[in-house]
């Protein structure tokens, strides 16, 4: 304090307050300001540590479908090959088809051209002895050359059935037979008391078959019973059936 003569000075400097233990004391925005702070810095923590949780999965995640592409790729890989391997069979299989096809054809045409080489070959000696036959027959005059021709053809014609029956063609027995529909042909009916009713009586023309087909029926002439006679009653039962009236 300074005092100059005999008036009082009221102006007088105020000593400065020092600060009371080296601190100043917190105020409430202060205190909010650090709390917010405090909040953001642990707000920053927690999605830091998300971020990295987050990154984690989404490497184990990619990783994941980095493998299962590759499986991908391998498996198509494999059925790109098997296609490949399936459309060279194909290719293969229809190549051998078409040969079958061709061979398929030309046997067909070959047994229709010369499938009956093997029947001409056995009948060219047949044809040689009848050529004999007529030869002979024409250079003689007499009776016995026509009965030595007569002789000649019956040999042909037991020459000529014997090949046809190595070939498996055989005659159809008809004469005296009952008529069996399946083998006989009826051309017409011949009344003939001395033979049961449906009997082949005459044949027209031999029938053939061929290893049980049928090649030509037999054409025949079948019995049938005169007028007034039942079936089964032939010339002697009739007669016995008169001679029992006069006694």
């Amino acid at each position: 304090m300074t005092i100059s003569g005999d008036d009082t000075d009221t102006s007088q400097e105020l000593p400065e307050e020092e600060p009371s233990g080296g601190s100043l004391t917190a105020s409430a925005e202060l205190e909010e300001a650090l709390r917010q702070a405090t909040e953001s810095v642990e707000a920053r923590e927690r999605e830091s540590d998300a971020d990295s949780k987050s990154g984690s999965a989404d490497k184990v995640l990619l990783e994941a479908l980095s493998a299962e592409l590759q499986s991908l790729k391998e498996t198509f890989e494999e059925l790109g090959k098997e296609k490949s391997e399936l459309e060279e069979r194909h290719l293969r299989l229809q190549a051998e088809f078409e040969n079958f096809r061709r061979r398929g054809l030309k046997e067909r045409q070959e047994a229709h051209n010369f499938g009956h080489q093997n029947l001409v070959k056995d009948l060219l000696p047949t044809v040689d002895n009848l050529e004999r036959a007529i030869v002979a027959s024409s250079e003689g005059s007499g009776g016995e050359d026509l009965q030595a021709l007569l002789q000649g053809i019956e040999l042909v014609q037991r020459e000529f059935l014997g090949v046809l029956g190595k070939h498996g063609v055989v005659k159809i027995e008809a004469d005296q037979r009952p008529f069996d529909p399946a083998v006989h042909e009826a051309m017409s009916q011949a009344v003939d008391d001395s033979v049961p009713e449906g009997t082949v009586v005459t044949v027209l023309e031999e029938g053939y078959q061929l290893k049980n087909r049928m090649l030509r029926p037999s054409r025949v002439i079948v019995s049938k019973k005169s007028e007034g006679r039942g079936p089964g009653q032939g010339a002697g039962s009739a007669g016995s059936a008169g001679e029992s009236g006069e006694n």
